[in-house]
């Protein structure tokens, strides 16, 4: 697996998440315990994770879709 996105933005990872899945690439959310456990408040990231086969489908996707992201 390979790092897609890192985020505190509760509503970019479902928009990535519908992005890939219509394009049959699996995805992965990790942390989504710990910002549970935070309360909330947004200050722990979620990180999205993707094969690393295809990662690099997944950033071009997110880049064409206009989803901003650091590489």
């Amino acid at each position: 697996m390979e790092e897609l996105l890192r985020t505190n933005d509760i509503t970019l990872i479902p928009l990535v998440r519908s992005i890939l899945d219509g394009e049959d690439i699996d995805s992965f959310e990790l942390d989504v315990n710990m910002s549970v456990l935070e309360g909330s408040i947004g200050i722990l990231p979620r990180r999205l994770m993707v094969r690393r086969d295809q990662a690099e489908a997944a950033r071009r996707l997110l880049r064409e879709a206009g989803v901003r992201f650091e590489d």
